[in-house]
């Protein structure tokens, strides 16, 4: 709920009109974000899991943004490719060893003074422990290390439950 909060503080902050949503899973956060959205907004979200797209897809339709959430059923490495918008506000939360690929992929199309939130980016404290090398926690290191030194954005991390990076686009 925490994080909910914070992700429906930080997009009505924003008054995004095209959101991308990286990683459904219940449709929680989409909905979270999409309370900030633009009155002729769009939110897209994107999951590979294609038994989530019903259960995601019944809490869309019950909320008042039923008309501005697009859940699209696929691969977001070959999705974001052939989206063709402008995004205000990008919340990545999917499998984390394609964070920077992610990132890569939207952040020529973030608009400046835009948006991207990665979450998990602490890693229940794991990212800090050389010792600890499975996949997503080497993921998530590489990552960290690869945004704060971009400079195509500005960064601050949030060390709130599993910790959210803020990138703001220059």
């Amino acid at each position: 709920h925490l994080q909910g909060r914070i992700l429906s503080f930080l997009s009505t902050a924003v008054k995004p009109k095209y959101v991308l949503e990286i990683g459904t899973y219940t449709g929680y956060s989409a909905l979270c974000l999409a309370e900030g959205l633009d009155e002729n907004g769009k939110l897209i979200t994107i999951d590979k899991n294609p038994e989530l797209e019903s259960f995601a897809n019944g809490y869309f339709e019950e909320s008042s943004f039923k008309n501005q959430i697009e859940f699209i059923n696929g691969d977001a490495l070959e999705v974001i490719p052939t989206l063709r918008y402008k995004w205000d506000l990008v919340f990545i939360d999917a499998d984390k060893e394609n964070y920077i690929n992610y990132f890569d992929l939207v952040v020529n199309n973030v608009n400046s003074g835009g948006w991207i939130i990665a979450d998990n980016v602490l890693w229940s404290g794991k990212v800090v422990d050389d010792k600890i090398d499975d996949v997503d926690t080497v993921a998530l290191r590489a990552f960290n290390d690869f945004i704060s030194t971009d400079t195509r954005v500005e960064v601050v991390l949030l060390p709130v439950r599993d910790g959210l990076m803020l990138a703001r686009k220059k």
